[in-house]
């Protein structure tokens, strides 16, 4: 075999051998930034609801850590195994006032909401008015992962709309 077929052919081999990883389907959002965090909230909303927690473990990043309307720390781990045991189960979440802050070159968002959540955490009831901050990641394949979460109960007097607009 003369010597640029053996290259052809290696070459040829070598593409069919990346081909695959190309062709592959990233997951991707639609719109700028902002809308796309709005849609992962959406989803996000969606998976707590039903406890879908495969689809809550598409959302959190492996380093998620969490900090629960207790004061509780959860990782990813411990917030799926909390959805899949029933020790969180959301019956009502009714967000409001919500801002997105898309910083560090379009890398991080920052979402501040206020949220009516009706449900049970750690066999005690959950209802009233909550203040949470949600904060994801885009990763170099161009997904977002939530890497933190913290809800705080606010009082009647505070709601709504006591954040100053951006």
């Amino acid at each position: 075999m003369p010597r640029p077929a053996k290259f052809l052919k290696l070459f040829l081999l070598c593409a069919l051998a990346v081909l695959p990883a190309c062709a592959m389907p990233r997951p991707h959002l639609r719109g700028n930034p902002r809308e796309q965090i709005m849609e992962l909230e959406r989803q996000w909303r969606q998976a707590q609801l039903t406890g879908d927690v495969q689809g809550m473990e598409k959302l959190l990043s492996d380093n998620f850590i969490g900090i629960t309307v207790a004061g509780k720390v959860v990782t990813k781990v411990q917030q799926l195994d909390r959805m899949r045991q029933r020790q969180l189960v959301i019956t009502r979440f009714e967000a409001s006032d919500m801002k997105v802050k898309v910083i560090g070159g379009g890398k991080v968002a920052v979402v501040n909401a206020l949220a009516q959540v009706e449900g049970q955490s750690d066999a005690r009831k959950v209802d009233g008015s909550f203040r949470y901050t949600r904060i994801y990641q885009r990763l170099p394949s161009g997904t977002w992962k939530i890497t933190n979460f913290e809800a705080t109960r606010v009082s009647k007097n505070d709601v709504p709309g006591d954040l100053p607009k951006p």
